[in-house]
């Protein structure tokens, strides 16, 4: 009896680690979008040596991992004029640490970019974008890709609502509709799916898919549009007009990004 009794209390146990642990595992985490807008290429080469030499290594020695540094693709009206950086965090608050790091740490590189004068600055400027994760995919994912960096796309899209509560309809089709299983099941590699809670344009959510090339992005998004389940879903009467502006960003992966 004594026995059972000891079985049953560390079945229990474990029973009770695991839920905390499932817990603590779909705790949604926070992104940061960070957009350099430049007017010319000695801008773009002093940001490069920034993140490449300085920032990333900086990030990564304060164990924020996966950071992933992206240009539009070649085709884009912004190519050469635009640099997307996207940093995970595990909370708020490791953000707001890592939003004084310039000032807290001593770089040895990067020093074009850290010292400009007002007269040269290295950027025109500099967008921050702060983003929660959805719970149908609350960390970040890295997209398995095999296909040459220099081929891969990097769709970022920006889903913009006419008012909060019309914004949150759409929020639900992703988690609650099933969306994000949708992408999933037909093969977009997906970085992200989040809210914007912190941006210039408001209310609005950002999610992030991969593509090997421009082939299969497009292979893949005409599959989503003919796809039974999308067609049902987007026909629902509770879904219907809950997106007033897109945004796409085709973007590729720099040679230094951890993607």
């Amino acid at each position: 009896m004594m026995n059972r009794r000891i079985v049953l209390c560390f079945a229990l146990a474990l029973l009770t680690i695991g839920f905390s642990f499932a817990q603590k595992k779909s705790k949604p985490g926070y992104f940061e979008i960070r957009i350099y807008t430049l007017k010319e290429k000695s801008q773009e080469d002093r940001v490069d040596a920034f993140l490449k030499d300085a920032y990333l290594p900086a990030l990564h020695k304060k164990g924020i991992k996966n950071v992933g540094v992206f240009k539009p693709v070649e085709t884009d009206t912004t190519f050469g004029k635009r640099i997307f950086v996207l940093i995970p965090y595990t909370s708020l608050e490791q953000f707001a640490e890592t939003s004084d790091l310039l000032a807290s740490t001593t770089f040895t590189s990067g020093t074009e970019y850290l010292d400009a004068e007002y007269t040269n600055a290295p950027y025109v400027r500099l967008q921050s974008i702060i983003l929660r994760a959805f719970p149908g995919m609350p960390g970040l994912g890295l997209p398995s890709l095999t296909s040459p960096r220099q081929e891969r796309i990097y769709e970022l899209r920006s889903y913009e609502g006419p008012t909060e509560k019309i914004y949150r309809n759409k929020v639900k089709m992703f988690n609650d509709g099933d969306e994000i299983g949708l992408f999933q099941r037909l093969g977009f590699n997906a970085v992200f799916y989040a809210d914007v809670i912190a941006g210039n344009r408001m209310p609005n959510l950002m999610y992030m898919t991969t593509f090997e090339n421009q082939t299969s992005h497009d292979e893949k998004w005409n599959a989503f549009r003919q796809d039974p389940q999308w067609k049902q879903l987007s026909s629902m009467p509770e879904y219907q007009h809950n997106v007033s502006k897109i945004n796409i960003y085709l973007l590729r992966p720099v040679g230094y990004s951890d993607y």
